[in-house]
């Protein structure tokens, strides 16, 4: 394994619930908990009608997506299993992609691409195959592409 990463993960940007009707899950994460409501995302290709959450302020901000699936009778299942995936903001994405698929990382279909907050991500197949062999063991996982201010914004805490 090539132990020179390009690449470094910064912190959490996201975690994803699912349920097959999200109102359950803005009762608890709105109503009880108070995380304040940015938006809401739809995809047809992705299967999902999700809310946008924010927990925290200004760059350290963690979104919740709260997701329900558009047709439960279709994959992707955002709503199985309910904690549906975590998001990690990455410094180059691009680099991140290039470098864990040469270690033999599985990604899932799809590449990088534009995620509902806007940011360019890709996500890690929670399982692995004959040959791409190394996965999440089970975790769906985003990489999300860390805009600028959040990479000054760590670079400032770690240098603290």
């Amino acid at each position: 394994m090539d132990s020179h990463r390009p690449f470094q993960v910064l912190g959490i940007q996201q975690i994803a619930v699912g349920a097959a009707d999200k109102s359950r899950l803005r009762s608890f994460w709105i109503d009880l908990l108070g995380l304040e409501y940015h938006k809401t995302f739809i995809s047809e290709t992705e299967n999902v009608d999700e809310d946008i959450c924010v927990m925290g302020s200004g760059d350290f901000a963690v979104e919740v997506d709260l997701m329900q699936p558009l047709d439960s009778t279709l994959k992707p299942r955002v709503d199985h299993p309910a904690l549906n995936h975590v998001g990690l903001w990455i410094d180059d994405l691009s680099a991140a992609v290039d470098w864990l698929t040469r270690q033999g990382l599985r990604f899932t279909p799809g590449g990088i691409r534009q995620g509902a907050a806007g940011h360019d991500v890709c996500f890690v197949h929670p399982k692995g195959n004959e040959e791409f062999p190394l996965s999440a063991e089970g975790v769906l996982v985003e990489l999300v592409q860390a805009p600028p201010r959040v990479i000054e914004a760590y670079k400032i805490i770690a240098e603290a």
